[in-house]
């Protein structure tokens, strides 16, 4: 059973996705589709509540930037990576691997 439909990622806006006690913010950019950790490594921030530039999404609280395809943090205030999470989408349904 898929996670999520392609239809409900809309471009560049992150959506929440609980699974398995997880908190994940599931991203779609084109055509591709990324899940990172929801939380920020630098505060308990929602990254799904960020912003997305091409691959990259900011934390809203302090502007810490991540790299939605390795997980690596790439602006301070957060200096610790986040966990990436594998995606397959087949037809409509997206389906993150925990």
């Amino acid at each position: 059973m898929s996670d999520l439909s392609l239809a409900q990622l809309l471009d560049g806006q992150p959506v929440r996705l609980e699974k398995g006690g997880r908190a994940i913010c599931v991203t779609r950019v084109g055509s591709e589709v990324f899940a990172i950790d929801d939380t920020c490594s630098h505060s308990d921030a929602s990254l799904s509540e960020g912003d997305v530039s091409g691959t990259k999404i900011e934390c809203w609280l302090h502007g810490a930037e991540f790299d939605l395809r390795t997980g690596e943090a790439l602006t301070l205030p957060a200096v610790t990576s986040l966990k990436t999470y594998s995606v397959s989408v087949a037809d409509d349904a997206v389906t993150v691997e925990i």
